[in-house]
């Protein structure tokens, strides 16, 4: 897939913008702070509904204005897409694709394929598992929908279910009250449906990974080292009901749900030695990558073309053999390149099938 046009109105520093993309290798280049990351964000968020960053959405629109416009054009599979994202200050955000309004934000996921590669992500692996966990749902949630449900009714569930215990903590000691626990009876069987739901798809996803990434891994690092992803899950899917029931008084008293898919975790193996532990800055970076360039390969696996790839001033934070690495394995695919400077690619006589030089929210075509 690959994207046509993007056309914003009052997005962070922009108040008006329509920029044509090439189907290949796309550099936008300025200095720092004049807006290169919020076309790569504004693309994100038209294509999946959010920021890249956790931003609130109201934080999109331009400072002083109500609302914001995103709109993108893309072909996936020779058909022909458009994408309206409506971001309003103070009211719900609205999505309409081919201009047919959807009813809910999850019925975005999948019209677009995306992988956001940003300089945060190469610390993904010494990151808490928060991050990690982010990592895993951001790419489900754009491949399967019933994930993408299950992930939101579960974490509906979760929230609910912290206010019930938050409630049973402050109330007066003794055992809960019969309309408490019959409330908590239900969160929990909840739980479990979507819960041991969201593991397996979880496993399956990083045992697909796993596929791609020990390959790739190897070839950036000369074979010496053998790259291993590994689920971490809080519990398993046959323990969970009994956890539940062994965590509750723990849950009461801490005033929060502690047993769940909502606490797993990714582990990061190098000839079976932790990253996260023990390996180096480098090594994690270079897993990082591996990370990346294996996502891409899985995403293209499933749905049968490459996604479109956003590269946010990552080769700022590589050294040359790992960004050697990268330019290689992006030569087949859409990709949006932010950096501050392009006389290093020109050097290296690096493809680049449109420039865009942007300053202060100005783009300007073909300046090198």
């Amino acid at each position: 897939m690959y994207i046509e046009r993007l056309e914003l109105k009052n997005f962070r520093n922009y108040e008006s913008l329509s920029i044509t993309f090439d189907k290949g290798i796309n550099i936008l280049y300025g200095k720092n702070a004049q807006g290169k990351t919020n076309i790569l964000e504004a693309v994100f968020a038209g294509c999946t509904s959010r920021s890249h960053k956790s931003a609130k959405d109201r934080e999109l629109i331009k400072f002083g204005e109500e609302e914001a416009h995103v709109k993108v054009n893309l072909i996936k599979n020779e058909i022909p897409y458009r994408i309206d994202l409506h971001i309003k200050k103070n009211r719900a955000k609205g999505i309409a694709v081919k201009g047919v309004p959807l009813r809910k934000i999850s019925d975005l996921f999948g019209t677009a394929n995306v992988v956001f590669f940003s300089p945060e992500d190469l610390s993904l692996i010494k990151d808490g598992p928060a991050e990690r966990r982010r990592f895993i749902d951001t790419e489900l949630c754009q491949l399967d929908r019933i994930y993408t449900h299950d992930l939101i009714s579960y974490n509906k569930v979760v929230e609910q279910k912290n206010k019930l215990l938050k409630d049973m903590s402050e109330e007066a000691q003794g055992a809960p009250s019969s309309e408490s626990a019959l409330s908590m009876e239900v969160y929990n069987e909840q739980l479990l449906k979507y819960g041991c739901s969201i593991m397996e798809r979880r496993a399956k996803f990083i045992k697909e990974l796993n596929g791609f990434i020990k390959d790739i891994h190897m070839n950036i690092t000369g074979g010496s080292e053998v790259l291993k992803l590994n689920y971490e899950k809080n519990v398993s899917e046959s323990d969970f009901a009994s956890m539940l029931a062994m965590n509750m008084d723990r849950e009461i008293k801490n005033g929060c749900s502690l047993t769940g898919p909502h606490r797993d975790d990714l582990g990061f193996k190098v000839n079976n030695v932790d990253l996260r532990k023990f390996g180096s800055q480098g090594q994690q970076k270079t897993a990082s990558l591996s990370l990346k360039m294996a996502e891409i390969s899985l995403v293209e696996s499933v749905i049968g073309e490459k996604p479109v790839l956003l590269l946010d001033d990552v080769l700022s934070e590589l050294d040359r053999n790992r960004q050697d690495q990268l330019l290689d394995s992006i030569k087949d695919i859409q990709t949006l390149l932010t950096c501050t400077g392009i006389d290093d690619l020109i050097e290296r006589r690096f493809r680049m099938d449109k420039v865009f030089y942007i300053e202060n929210g100005v783009v300007i075509n073909g300046k090198v």
